[in-house]
């Protein structure tokens, strides 16, 4: 093909044929031209391929992130609905509701000792975060909601690290003080695992009378009651923009 061109050059060359020679000149680097342009958006085209592909990885597994940390978020709204409930009934004994199960009593209160916090599966938005990818995201909506969701999902951490302190203050201390953890832990273990594990024992109102008396402790199930209650609220906050991002991403994948 060069050798084509150039022997019509020299062609037109040789007849003297100066104007026409131009006009072919001027022709050629035309074509030139557009063989470059086409190949330059060819290979745009490609690395739009390339990057799309690579965005719909992160959605995918975006996506499944979120679905993982749904099923987590119901787990732990129950959990914590039910240390909730047991945490307020504590309180109702602090207010003179009598216990005629000292059993079900240690059960509640060790309930709320061990409360857990929630931790969130979002491996593929840190990824894209540390790794400076988060721009491959093409969907600003999608973009913002998880931007969003990372902000509550702070706010939450701020909430539990605020209950830790109290509870540190007014539950735990004060009950190594009061109570005896070795048979109060065992009565738990023993009705948790339908006694597998530790041993029922005899509690009575002498385990728990100095605890009863304690104002500090009665705050502290108070506290753990307002807590845990607003911790669902932010949980089932959180789930409610996640099913929005999974939506958003459902309709990026049928574009």
């Amino acid at each position: 093909m060069i050798k084509f061109f150039r022997k019509i050059r020299q062609q037109l060359l040789s007849e003297n044929k100066v104007n026409k020679y131009l006009l072919y000149a001027i022709g050629e680097i035309i074509l030139v031209v557009i063989g470059i342009l086409i190949a330059l958006q060819i290979n745009n085209l490609n690395e739009a391929k390339k990057t799309r592909a690579q965005e719909v990885a992160y959605l995918k597994n975006i996506k499944n992130d979120l679905e993982v940390t749904n099923a987590e978020i119901d787990q732990y709204v129950a959990s914590r609905a039910q240390r909730a409930s047991a945490a307020s009934s504590v309180v109702e004994h602090y207010n003179g509701k009598p216990i005629t199960d000292w059993n079900e009593f240690n059960k509640h209160t060790i309930d709320v000792y061990t409360w857990q916090r929630f931790y969130q599966t979002d491996n593929t938005f840190q990824e894209l975060m540390n790794s400076g990818n988060f721009a491959i995201i093409s969907n600003d909506s999608i973009k913002n909601e998880l931007l969003t969701v990372d902000k509550l999902y702070k706010k939450l951490k701020y909430t539990e690290d605020h209950f830790r302190y109290d509870a540190e203050i007014t539950l735990y201390e004060p009950s190594y003080a009061m109570t005896d953890i070795h048979s109060l832990s065992n009565n738990y273990f023993y009705q948790k695992s339908d006694g597998k594990n530790g041993f029922l024992g005899n509690l009575g109102e002498d385990d728990f009378r100095e605890m009863l008396k304690d104002q500090k402790q009665k705050n502290g199930f108070v506290f753990a009651a307002m807590y845990f209650k607003g911790m669902n609220t932010a949980l089932l906050n959180i789930k409610e923009k996640n099913e929005r991002i999974i939506a958003l991403i459902d309709s990026e994948f049928q574009k």
